[in-house]
Order: structure tokens, then C-alpha cells, then sequence
């Protein structure tokens, strides 16, 4: 087929096998996204061992990895909003989003955050050429003042909570977390599944156990409300802008995380509300992948756990394959966020709250252990016991995040 000077080539075998792969990345990204506690590397590391296993052209295999991380991006949003086990990337909306569930507001917020994802694919691929070749020359200069960005970024957590009493729990969780991270963050990993070190049970201890601990004594997940979005539209992809440029920052710089680049973006908007937190963060996690996929192919340095294991794959940097799967991933992703997060949401509020959060405290000890060992049951309940405290002072619970700030701050 012709269309002016450039000729189409449609290969219907080609096609259908590479839609297939895409399924399959879809249908695995939907199963890790639901799974409580389960950090996106895990999964990344668990795609890596086996890709080379999977029959087919090397390149649907990519595009399977590739629609599967982010099917997870989209998805990882249902059960931080109702078990409150957020992947870490979903760490700093996890309270904000909480409070909307509890107002019966649950049904928004998870649309919110499917637009904050869609728009932020939307806005990442066209952005993502400039941004690169800015960041190249950026790079040098940002990376020199990187403990002193990071240091602003904690230091702005503290002063911006409401309250003296907040302030001091912010400073109190800050740096115990903090001390957490250095103490914990290079210790050896010996489970019995690939894990990638101490991440899992740190963000499953700081930031889920907590919230289902304090839910054992309540009513549970209310009866949620219509599915009515209260910001403009205008406002919701403001919001979802900042979430995309602060992902383009974790797409290029090493060690910058989307959690950290998701903490920054409630600095960015501290009097938006929780429903900005919820666009912006869910945009950080998914332009993450867009912008890491584009450093991967110009600057040869993969920044996210998937593209580590797609790098480590062997799996050839084919753009427009790469590109067309993450655009049909996030389609399908967009939907399946408002079928599956309606449903999930009704279902967890149709259960017993206490037996239910004990069951998904066992499943995270459960999950801890199989990816780290002993040593990793251990760490998970120092830092369920850290997490506790930004509770009991009325601070955000993102200052948690200071078990990766403190550190890159230091250097360590």
C-alpha cells in the first residue's frame, strides 16, 4: 500500500504475531499490577529469566515486556487504593488516594488516575526527543548538584505539613527512614525468587503494612460513589504534565526513582489536593517508561527494572515496534483500570476487613520472603514499624520516602 512517497508494508502474519506477544504482555502486566506488594522490578527480573525461553522473534518478545510494564504502571494504582499495598512507585498518592476511597470518592480517583497515565504517554512521546537531546547536555551539570536537589526535595516535605506537630513526625519519619535506607539498602537478597535487593519489603513495610495494621479495627472500604471527575479537564492535564516532565527526570538520571520523582511532584503541588497527587503520580510511573525507553536507545543506559531486563534480554531496540506496543498497551490499560479497579473495589468492600487485612499482611510476609529471605522478613517489620509513625502525627506518609532520599543525598 502507497500513501504519497512512503510505501506501508502490512505483513498480516507479522501482525497477528506481534498483537499476540502484546496479549500476552498485557495479560502479565494485569496479573503483577493486581498483586499486592509486587514492585514492577521483581516482575522485570522475573520477565528477564524467562524471555529467553519464550519461542518468537526477539522483538515481540521486547514488545511483550515492554506492553507488560506498562499494563503495570496503569494497574498498580487498584490495590494501593483499596489494600492500601502500593508499589513503590505509587507510594506518595497511596494516603491521598486512600482519603478519596474512604469520601466514596474510590470510582475517581481510579479514572484519575488511568487519564494522569494516558495523558502522560500522551504527552511523553512527543516530548521525549527534545527532552533527550536537552537532557544530554543538561546531564553533567544536574547530576554534580544531585544531593542538593534531593536535599531540597526532603527538606521541602517537612516545612510544607500543616501542622508543628506534622513537621516534627515528618522530621521523625524522615530520618528514621532515612537511617532505614542506609542501613538496609545494600544487604544481600536470598529468596528463591529474583528480586533485585531490599526494595520489596522496605516499601512493602513503610507503606503498606501500616495502613493495614490501622485498618484492622475499621469498617473497611465504604460504598463508593458515581464515577464523576470534580477537576476540569483543563486542570487534570495541567496536572498530568508535571507528572510527565518529573518521569522524564527518572527516565534519564540514574538513581532517581519514580517514587522520588512522584515525592517531588507533591512539593510541586501542595495545595492541589489529593486528586493532584493521583494524576501526577500515576503520569510520573507511566512517562517513566516512555522517556527510559528513548535514554535506552540514545544513551545506551537502561534506567528501569523492565528495560534492564529487556536490555538484558538481547532484545533488539526496534522504535516503532516498541512505541506501537506501549501505545496499544496503554489503550487496553486505560480500560481495564475502570472495569477491573470498579469491581476490585466492590469486591474488597463486600469482605470482612480484619480477616482481609490479615490475609494480605500474610501474603506480603509471604511475598518478602520468597524475594528475600529471612533477612528480608526482618527489614519488612523494622520498617512496618517506621512506617507507624507519620500516623501518629498527622504527617504525610510520604516522608517515608526519606529510606531513598537520605541516601542519594549522602552518596551512600
Amino acid at each position: 500500500m502507497s500513501v504519497g512517497p512512503v510505501e506501508v508494508v502490512v505483513t498480516p502474519a507479522a501482525t497477528a504475531t506481534g498483537l499476540a506477544f502484546v496479549a500476552g504482555g498485557v495479560a502479565l502486566g494485569t496479573a503483577s499490577g493486581l498483586t499486592p506488594g509486587l514492585h514492577a522490578n521483581n516482575f522485570a527480573l522475573l520477565l528477564a529469566a524467562f524471555a529467553p525461553l519464550l519461542p518468537g522473534p526477539p522483538r515481540y518478545v521486547g514488545a511483550a515486556m515492554l506492553a507488560a510494564g506498562v499494563v503495570h504502571t496503569f494497574l498498580d494504582i487498584v490495590p494501593a487504593l483499596a489494600l492500601g499495598v502500593p508499589d513503590p512507585a505509587m507510594a506518595a498518592t497511596a494516603l491521598p488516594g486512600h482519603r478519596l476511597v474512604l469520601q466514596g470518592r474510590g470510582r475517581e480517583a481510579l479514572r484519575l488516575s488511568a487519564l494522569g497515565s494516558a495523558l502522560a504517554v500522551a504527552f511523553a512521546v512527543p516530548l521525549a526527543l527534545p527532552v533527550t537531546a536537552a537532557m544530554e547536555r543538561a546531564y553533567p551539570t544536574i547530576r554534580a548538584h544531585l544531593p542538593l536537589a534531593l536535599g531540597s526535595v526532603a527538606l521541602a516535605l517537612v516545612v510544607t505539613e500543616r501542622t508543628t506537630r506534622a513537621r516534627v513526625g515528618a522530621a521523625l519519619t524522615l530520618a528514621a527512614s532515612g537511617l532505614l535506607g542506609l542501613a538496609t539498602l545494600d544487604l544481600p537478597a536470598a529468596g528463591v525468587l529474583p528480586s533485585g535487593g531490599m526494595l520489596a519489603p522496605l516499601f512493602a513495610g513503610l507503606f503498606g503494612a501500616p495502613v493495614l495494621v490501622e485498618a484492622l479495627g475499621g469498617a473497611g472500604v465504604p460504598p463508593q460513589a458515581d464515577a464523576r471527575i470534580v477537576p476540569a479537564r483543563r486542570t487534570v492535564a495541567g496536572v498530568a504534565l508535571v507528572g510527565t516532565i518529573a518521569g522524564a527526570v527518572v527516565g534519564y538520571l540514574p538513581g532517581i526513582s519514580s517514587a522520588i520523582a512522584a515525592t517531588a511532584a507533591l512539593v510541586v503541588l501542595p495545595s492541589r489536593g489529593p486528586r493532584a497527587f493521583v494524576v501526577a503520580t500515576s503520569g510520573v510511573n507511566t512517562a517513566n517508561t516512555i522517556f527510559a525507553l528513548f535514554a535506552l536507545v540514545a544513551l545506551g543506559t537502561p534506567r528501569t527494572g523492565v528495560l534492564v531486563a529487556l536490555d538484558d534480554a538481547g532484545v533488539p531496540l526496534d522504535l516503532p515496534v516498541l512505541l506501537a506496543s506501549v501505545a496499544l498497551a496503554a489503550g487496553v490499560a486505560f480500560v481495564l483500570v475502570v472495569v477491573v479497579g470498579d469491581r476490585y473495589l466492590a469486591a474488597v468492600g463486600a469482605l470482612d476487613n480484619t480477616l482481609l487485612s490479615l490475609s494480605v499482611l500474610a501474603l506480603l510476609a509471604l511475598l518478602v520472603l520468597a524475594l528475600t529471605g529471612l533477612l528480608g522478613v526482618g527489614v519488612f517489620a523494622a520498617s512496618a514499624v517506621v512506617g507507624l509513625i507519620p500516623a501518629r502525627f498527622g504527617a504525610r506518609r510520604a516522608n517515608c520516602m526519606g529510606v531513598l532520599l537520605v541516601p542519594l543525598a549522602l552518596g551512600a
